[in-house]
């Protein structure tokens, strides 16, 4: 199921761009009618912080994020903020019609994190669906919070994802954590974050690099 998408190789962009280049191909899948879903996958730089469509922002520190070129941005999608720095992103667009259960928005995340669950098993790492962990409503670091849409490693969470939806288009995209500075998370957060309850593909397989994470991702037309 959904072996066939237009794959758009990984690049590496600045915050503002990657989020540009989302909303640009939601907007175009909609006037174009977009039958046929597309993948993409990129990276940032300098690291960034984004924010969930309606989170509000005063828990970050700006001053310290200016001084350590460190980005904020905003995306279309809602949930909590991420500080992308060492991963992998994707961001899959599809017609809600595509999905076998597009209208209802846990069945369609994990429709579409069935592609994930398959491309990683071929890298031996075997995921499953994040469970009804209780949300601390007072966390802002979104991957301190597993879901039944994210996607997890022996029950900690490696892959945090988002939807938008507009005029019958889905745009599903997400943090494939590849590793992480657990200080700086910290400090940019500044909350005593639970790294016991997330997991990077370092931790999992040292020797995994991200050029053959993205192989086995991009093959599929």
């Amino acid at each position: 199921m959904m072996a066939q998408f237009r794959l758009l190789p990984f690049s590496t962009n600045s915050g503002k761009l990657n989020m540009e280049i989302d909303s640009n191909l939601l907007e175009n899948a909609i006037k174009d009618r977009l039958q046929i879903p597309i993948l993409r996958l990129y990276g940032w730089n300098p690291p960034c912080v984004s924010l969930g469509r309606n989170q509000e922002d005063s828990f970050l520190d700006k001053e310290y994020l200016k001084e350590h070129n460190i980005d904020i941005v905003r995306r279309l999608t809602g949930g909590r903020a991420l500080l992308h720095d060492d991963e992998i992103t994707y961001s899959f667009i599809c017609p809600a019609s595509y999905l076998k259960n597009g209208e209802h928005i846990i069945s369609s995340y994990k429709e579409i994190s069935q592609i994930l669950i398959n491309k990683f098993k071929l890298l031996g790492i075997e995921l499953d669906f994040g469970g009804s962990k209780h949300i601390n409503s007072k966390l802002d670091y979104c991957m301190s919070i597993s879901t039944g849409a994210d996607l997890c490693y022996n029950g900690r969470k490696l892959i945090g994802s988002a939807q938008c939806r507009k005029q019958g288009y889905i745009l599903q995209h997400g943090s494939i954590l590849y590793d992480y500075d657990e200080n700086l998370l910290r400090t940019v957060f500044r909350e005593d974050i639970e790294t016991g309850s997330i997991i990077s593909i370092k931790q999992i397989n040292s020797d995994l690099t991200k050029n053959k994470i993205i192989e086995i991702l991009s093959i599929g037309n």
